[in-house]
Order: structure tokens, then sequence, then C-alpha cells
């Protein structure tokens, strides 16, 4: 389970609707006061984002649900400071119920303008200074209307001239996995509100989100707690969890990882991960290795030790023993880096596990691990795997398409699958256990998309592995630190262009953000 400490709740569509039935059952509250709360909110975030309102035309798109009633709340919260509202109805007015409805009677009464949605005026010719996106909320499923489609068309149209701001969720776009249906609404910003909803933080969501602005609207602490979320987002509190520095602190008591790989033509990667490993603080690091290519991996980087096992470029099963042995002692192993996929290399995998210590398995480690069936009833809750959405893929049974389909979904598949935490690495990379419980990256970084940053990964991973930490906690610690890495680096390299190795060089500043 993770720690509310460490990671703000992230609510599925069914989720949150449960938090607002909860709020009025359990505590009291009316729909009445949360939709005023959340256009209150609404109208703070958008003034926040544009400024002064006062003399700038406003068009409301409201739809039939209570996403609707907060744009006609909204609207009467943006006249009180000088807009000039006008709020589109997808129904006739007397069709709006509960809260909506009270919101649209209230409207009239104050004299707001209130038009049909097929009279307002999306051509462009005379567009409107804002459009409020309200037509759809969170619990939005299946494909657009012909109609609200070309609506949704039309407004998409203004971008540019318009400022484009969507209520709780861009209409058209899933809630649960952020895929448009077909389309949907590319906004400026985005206020959602109490939590940030799963779709609105999946990668392929974020050219219709525009700025993602989170706002409370009063859900009381009981009912969050009563009804957890299973899916959180990291945040930058993870940094508390860290252990605190012993000031006695010495290399053999601030952790010994070991990276198990490399073969020939594939040295770079566990030095990678070697490198991820120390920039992460860990006091002791070493690469066990092929005799024949440890003076590749080796050459010209003293900080990383070697340990060079038989005479081969890449280990077979008589290998297993000597490598067992050496990180008998070790406080966590990143298996898999550079490690090959020659047959032989399958039985050393078969041989040498499971291992004593926590063990994060990657690359070539995840390639026979999906081949061979034997590997999944070796490795067990303490280990973390870290796949790409290839190589998870290959590990599901399935095609990419479908992994990025619905990263929360197949990050959890993973964990369940092999009984282990899953890391399910790309942009919003999702950390998931086998209880189901996942937590999603908020940082995109384009900055390490380059051959070897998963290896920095690994190690990186390896290093918090060897500390206390649990290693679902240990597994978040690491994807949002390298993520920051990732970030930072972009300031350097605006048009990327980083290597691996600065990724892992960039980490101990990373960590200060």
């Amino acid at each position: 389970m993770l720690d509310g400490r460490y990671f703000d709740p992230l609510p599925t569509p069914q989720e949150i609707a449960g938090w607002d039935a909860a709020s009025v059952a359990e505590c009291g509250m009316s729909f009445l006061a949360l939709m005023e709360n959340a256009s209150r909110e609404a109208m703070h975030a958008l003034v926040g984002e544009v400024g002064e309102v006062r003399g700038k035309t406003v068009l409301l798109l409201a739809g039939p649900g209570n996403n609707g009633g907060d744009a006609v709340a909204l609207a009467r919260h943006l006249d009180g400071l000088g807009a000039k509202v006008t709020i589109a109805l997808v129904r006739p007015r007397g069709r709006y119920k509960g809260a909506a409805g009270f919101n649209a009677r209230l409207a009239a009464r104050l004299g707001l303008p209130m038009i049909p949605l097929a009279k307002a005026d999306l051509s462009g010719a005379n567009g409107p200074d804002i459009i409020v996106d309200g037509l759809l909320g969170t619990g939005f499923t299946g494909e657009l209307r012909p109609d609200l489609r070309e609506v949704v068309e039309a407004v998409n149209r203004l971008a540019g001239q318009s400022y484009i701001f969507a209520l709780d969720i861009p209409s058209g776009l899933s809630g649960a996995t952020g895929v448009a249906s077909p389309v949907a609404v590319t906004a400026d910003a985005t206020v959602t509100f109490e939590a940030a909803k799963t779709g609105l933080v999946a990668p392929q969501a974020a050219p219709y989100v525009g700025r993602l602005l989170v706002r409370p609207i009063g859900i009381p602490r009981p009912v969050r707690e009563n009804h957890p979320c299973r899916a959180w987002r990291m945040t930058p509190r993870l940094a508390d969890a860290l252990p605190a520095l012993d000031p006695l602190l010495h290399k053999g008591s601030a952790g010994r990882a070991v990276v198990v790989g490399g073969s020939r033509g594939l040295t770079g990667a566990p030095l990678l991960a070697g490198l991820g490993a120390l920039r992460a603080g860990a006091g002791l690091v070493s690469v066990a290795c092929p005799g024949a290519v440890e003076i590749a991996l080796k050459a010209g980087h003293p900080d990383v030790m070697t340990l060079p096992v038989g005479a081969g470029d890449h280990f077979g099963p008589d290998d297993a023993r000597a490598v067992r042995d050496f990180v008998s002692t070790a406080g966590a192993v990143a298996l898999g880096p550079g490690l090959g996929r020659h047959p032989d290399t399958g039985a050393f995998l078969r041989a040498l596990l499971p291992l004593p210590s926590r063990l994060v398995l990657d690359a070539d480690g995840l390639f026979f691990l999906a081949t061979d069936p034997e590997l999944k009833e070796k490795i067990g809750s303490e280990v973390v795997i870290t796949p790409h959405p290839g190589e998870a893929a290959r590990l599901l049974g399935t095609d990419i398409p479908a992994v990025e389909a619905d990263r929360l979904e197949s990050a959890r598949a993973l964990a369940a699958t092999y009984g282990c935490v899953a890391v399910l690495k790309g942009p919003a990379t999702v950390v998931a256990a086998p209880d189901g419980s996942a937590a999603v990256s908020p940082v995109v970084a384009p900055n390490l998309a380059v051959g070897g940053s998963g290896d920095v990964l690994s190690g990186l991973a390896a290093a918090l592995a060897c500390s206390p930490l649990s290693p679902l906690l240990a597994a978040c610690i690491a994807v949002y630190w390298h993520g920051l890495a990732g970030a930072r680096l972009a300031a350097l390299y605006p048009r990327r262009g980083n290597l691996a190795s600065e990724i892992a060089d960039m980490l101990p500043r990373a960590l200060t953000e």
C-alpha cells in the first residue's frame, strides 16, 4: 500500500464519483455545495491563467450533467467579475436537474444570457475571448455523438484565437485512460477538482489537457481515507521518504550494489547501471561480467569495480556459482543490463536464481523471464522488474499498442502476473504492486529518451533497494528521481543530445529540486 504522505490520490472517474456520493451520504454535504466550490475554484484558476476578465467575452458550453452545472455556476462568478458571459445549453433549461438545474434557474433569474448550443457562434468570425468547455465530465464513455463531435471540432478550430478552458476534463477524453473518443477538446488549461483523474495524467492526454490545474472542492478527509483510491501520483514529498544520512556513514554501510550483466558488444549498459547506483549514493558498486569483456567495460572508469567471471564473452550456467557467491553480501542486485541473449545465458539465469538479496531485473533479464516459464517461479515479491513497453508486451503476451492503451492496467497486469513490483517505463512511468496499487510519475522528460537511460534507472533502483525502503517505495523514488534528472537536463540540452551517463551525473543535483 502506498503512503499518502508521499503521494497524491489519483482516482478513477468511478472513485471520484464515490467520493462525491459519500460526502453527501456520510457527511451531510450537498451536491450543490460541491458544485459551488468547484465553480469558484474554476473561477480562481481561470483568472490565474488569463488575468483580468472584466470586459472579456466568455462562451460557456454547458452539457446536461454536473459538468454543465459547473459551467453555469462559473458563468455567474465571471459575470460578477465584469466578464461578458453567454451560456450555451445542450438541452432546454427545464431539463437540467439537481444542482445543475438549480444553477440554471439561478442564472436565468439573474438575467445571464442563455442560448441553445446549436445557436452558439463557433465559426471563428467573431470568436469569444474565452471558451469554457463544460460539455462532458469524467464519467463520459463510448464515442462522442456526431453533433457533439462537430462542436468539439469547431472549438478546436478556434485554438489560438480563443483561450480554451476545460472543466474537470476536456470533453471527449476518457477520464479513465486519457484516450480521445475519437476526438477531444484541445484545451489551453484544464482545471480538475479535488484530485487529478487517472486519464488526465496519461501521456496521450497531454495534448488535450494543456496545463493541468488541480483544485480542492472540500471532499472531507474521512471520505478520502475511508474510500481510498488504488492509484496515486508521485510528488516531490518522496524525497522525505529517503533515509536520513548517518554522520558516521562509511562506504561499507552506505549500501553495496552489484550489477550482473555485460556481453560482447554490450559493455556500456552494465557500466551505466553501475554509475547510476554510485550517483544515487551507494557506497560500493561492482559489476559482475564475463571475463572476456571486463577490460572493455572497465576502461576509463575507476569508480566502478568489476568481477570478471570465466573466460567467455557471455555468461553460461557454469558461472552461476561464482556470481551467486559474489552477490551474497550485496544489498541489492541489478540483473540484466547488457546480458545478451545467448542460449547459455538463459541457462545461467536458471542456475543463478533465486538470489538471497533484493533484485532489480531489467533488459535482457526480462527477455528470458518472458520466454522461460521456469524463471517466473524464481522471482518473488522483493523483485522489481523494469520493462519498457516492448518488453512489457512480450511479458504479457500482447503488443505495444495494447500496453500503451492503458498503461495503469498494463503495469498492474505485470505486477499481478509476476508477483512483484513492476515499473512500466516511458512518459508518465507507472509503478505497480501485486495488490493493484499503483503510482504514476508526473514527469514527462524527452531528455530521458536515449539509449542507456533505462540502465541508469536500474542501477539507481538497486542503490535504493539497498536501504530499508520497501521495494515499492524504492522503485517509486527511483522513477521520480530519474525523471527529475531528465527534466533538469532539458535546461542544458533543450533539443536533447545529452548522454545517458549525463543522466547519472545529474542525479545528485536533481534531488535538490
